[in-house]
């Protein structure tokens, strides 16, 4: 994997990544189910950093934002230079997440189809992309390294369905003024790299903040800004030894891995482990959305590979 090559302490940082996954979801979990937990939902939910958007939205809007972008400049390093460089390779976990969106949707329709939950498909189709990686990496030991980059790749291709199925299902109001302005953006950076050749960091980053402002203004969720601001990094340098494309990775890598996966933890499992609800009106709703995720998701994924392998549409890593 080429950044686990270009970031010489990739493999400490992957161990205590880890160990603060762990050791935020354990707090988060305790602190919800204390007395404690009026101070953590105050704290996530009602400190606004400006106007309405809270603690809890800057770390999901904005953190996982850059955990996208970190994503996908690992995903660009891999189409370019690695395991995913031609196109059958790069196809491989698209058909994956095509199968990992389609098969959790037909059984949660199946499920649901004479319920009033039915629209609720989109539910079990997208992945947690952040907790996949945790997970990958706390049992990373044991997994061909490859197999980060092909989770990595389904899970990002996967939220851009879940993304756009939401967008069209539920009638988002989408703000086309500011989706064009975002469009701007984006083919102005690709200009800034391919004609002018421009490789400063902070250009790109302060470009990108404009890019992501203008994407959550348009309706859009606006961690998409993270993957379209790595498209348009540099991939190769005219100046120095290494491209931006690396440089931003050994800036961001520790950001990402130390700070906002464990931050993204605490503040995504404070869940109360008793409930009173009534689930019986619902339980259609709640078998489509279990066995959506726990049978279909795996079975979608399996199946789409070894039916792009098998008629050659894909070519699945060695």
């Amino acid at each position: 994997m080429r950044l686990l090559r270009t970031y010489k302490k990739s493999i400490k940082i992957e161990a205590l990544t880890s160990i603060f996954l762990l050791i935020a979801t354990i707090f988060a979990l305790f602190i919800y189910n204390t007395p404690l937990k009026n101070m953590y939902d105050y704290i996530l939910n009602d400190i606004y950093i400006v106007n309405e958007f809270s603690i809890h939205m800057f770390i999901n809007e904005f953190l996982m934002s850059i955990f996208f972008l970190v994503a996908g400049l690992e995903i660009k390093s891999e189409i370019l230079y690695g395991n995913l460089s031609s196109l059958k390779k790069a196809s491989f976990p698209v058909f994956a997440s095509i199968g990992g969106v389609i098969v959790p949707a037909l059984i949660f329709i199946l499920i649901n189809r004479n319920s009033p939950f039915l629209s609720g498909f989109c539910i079990p189709i997208s992945t947690d992309i952040a907790f996949a990686v945790g997970i990958f990496i706390l049992f990373s030991n044991k997994f061909n390294p490859a197999l980060k980059v092909f989770l990595l790749s389904l899970a990002v291709v996967d939220d851009l369905i879940s993304i756009a199925f939401i967008a069209i299902v539920y009638s988002l109001d989408i703000n086309f003024t500011y989706l064009i302005i975002s469009f701007a953006i984006f083919i102005t950076l690709i200009i800034a790299n391919k004609l002018f050749k421009i490789e400063s960091i902070i250009y790109y980053l302060i470009s990108g903040l404009c890019l992501w402002y203008f994407v959550h203004l348009s309706g859009l969720h606006s961690t998409i800004s993270g993957i379209i601001l790595a498209i348009t990094i540099p991939s190769k340098s005219y100046t120095c030894r290494k491209s931006t494309l690396d440089r931003l990775q050994c800036i961001l890598v520790p950001i990402n891995s130390l700070f906002i996966i464990p931050l993204f933890a605490f503040a995504n499992t404070g869940i109360s482990l008793t409930y009173n609800i009534d689930l019986s009106s619902a339980k259609p709703l709640y078998m489509g959305i279990i066995l959506g995720l726990s049978v279909g998701k795996p079975l979608g994924i399996m199946l789409f590979c070894y039916l792009g392998d098998l008629f050659k549409f894909t070519e699945k890593p060695k």
